[in-house]
């Protein structure tokens, strides 16, 4: 069949990247002429393809806008001492042995609150890998609960876009869905907890709480306005002020900031804004610097390219082909294993989490009629697949704001747990059934 030709050779190209650390853009690069040319033999012009193309652009240029947005917040936040603020005082209560778990609840808690995982690890994510980093915690352990947490509010959060979109294509209740979510997510919660607690204490750490204090009042102004960037944050998500409007407050406050409270020339905070913070002293640049315009880029390129696909797997019509091979998965593993499969295959074609979840739905709509249960299998599968996928946006644009590799998606064990579980429960009741 050469829809699953073309579909087994985007995939392969995307893991022999992954294989070789290579660039992820060379197979998107790859992808986009093998779906291009794909659609010329389906008998669609040059024109009608390059169309197609440009159609899913136009869907992401919100995305696109947010990650300007992100690469400036994570620079400023760090030069203006917002960062250096909390993590000062943070160091006094943070146990290093508690500090992985305190990762994945902090970032949880943000995560609720704001609805969004890239602005989460945009801030509460760089607050907490720089508290880690100082504590000597492997950033493979820290990188992954950041992560775990960052996304613990995309499925529950009534800010979340992605909640918001299944509840509109499932025609759902949202409120509804998040008390769902809420109970379909406890046991993986906690046991999530309890793993990170472990991971924890099976590190010894001679962390110095004095040496990591005494480098940020020595390179900075330590004065409480330093908080403010992060206070908007917190209060504007809680009275649920759109996040575009709250991020570029917080990044206007955090300018005036950096002018007024730690001296930076003008023109040295717009550099920043683009390149990111590099700080001269070596003992500040090994914690604090990074973030950026020029951080987002990669994610950039990846989003141009993959929201490419969007329009050429719809206007193709490659995808339905597979259509009759996910009805007999589903007969097999229930309708939610259905969707569990579909939402792999989608994660890994469609690289980033609105395409998969957009994907999965329409793939499964003879899978799962139900509105409600539909709306269960796309928050406990499509959301918390598509950051586990390496090349998808929801993993790259994350890590790429905490500095963090992406090998950082083998500890996060949230991520995996929510899938499972419910896919194990699905597959008992079903056994039950029969019995």
């Amino acid at each position: 069949m050469l829809e699953v030709t073309v579909l087994v050779l985007f995939v392969g190209a995307l893991f022999a990247c992954v294989a070789l650390d290579a660039s992820i853009l060379f197979a998107l690069v790859f992808g986009f002429f093998l779906l291009f040319f794909y659609g010329i033999y389906k008998k669609h012009s040059v024109r009608e393809m390059l169309t197609l193309s440009f159609s899913g652009i136009k869907t992401v240029r919100n995305i696109l806008f947010n990650f300007v947005l992100i690469g400036i917040i994570t620079a400023v936040w760090r030069a203006g001492g917002t960062i250096p603020y909390i993590v000062y005082h943070a160091t006094s209560f943070c146990n290093p042995h508690a500090m992985v778990l305190i990762c994945f609840l902090l970032c949880a808690l943000i995560s609720f609150l704001t609805g969004t995982a890239f602005g989460t690890s945009a801030t509460m994510g760089v607050i907490c890998i720089t508290i880690a980093n100082s504590m000597g915690i492997p950033i493979l352990i820290s990188g992954g609960a950041v992560l775990s947490g960052a996304f613990w509010g995309d499925r529950c959060s009534p800010m979340s876009t992605s909640a918001l979109l299944i509840s509109s294509l499932t025609k759902t209740n949202l409120f509804k869905n998040i008390a769902m979510m809420f109970r379909t997510a406890a046991v993986p919660f906690v046991i999530t907890c309890v793993v990170y607690a472990l991971l924890g204490l099976g590190f010894e750490s001679d962390f110095d709480i004095s040496t990591t204090q005494r480098i940020f009042t020595d390179n900075f102004n330590l004065h409480p306005v330093t908080i403010i960037p992060a206070a908007v944050i917190i209060l504007f998500s809680l009275f649920k002020v759109n996040v575009k409007i709250t991020m570029s407050i917080s990044i206007i406050c955090g300018i005036l900031i950096c002018a007024f409270v730690q001296d930076i020339p003008f023109a040295e905070i717009m550099r920043m804004t683009v390149f990111g913070y590099a700080p001269e002293a070596p003992e500040v640049s090994a914690l604090l610097s990074g973030g950026g315009m020029v951080s987002m880029a990669n994610a950039f390129c990846i989003v141009l390219i993959s929201a490419c696909y969007s329009g050429m797997f719809e206007g193709t019509g490659l995808l339905r082909s597979v259509h009759d091979i996910l009805m007999k998965i589903s007969r097999k593993l229930t309708p939610f294993g259905g969707v569990f499969v579909t939402s792999i295959l989608s994660s890994l074609v469609s690289c980033n989490q609105t395409l998969a979840i957009m994907l999965a739905h329409q793939l499964c709509g003879d899978i799962e009629k139900d509105n409600k249960k539909m709306a269960y299998c796309l928050e406990n599968t499509a959301v918390v697949m598509a950051p586990l996928v390496p090349w998808s946006i929801a993993a790259t644009v994350p890590l790429s704001s905490i500095d963090a590799p992406s090998a950082c998606i083998l500890t996060a064990c949230y991520l995996y747990l929510i899938p499972l579980y419910n896919l194990a429960l699905n597959l008992l009741r079903k056994r039950h059934k029969n019995s």
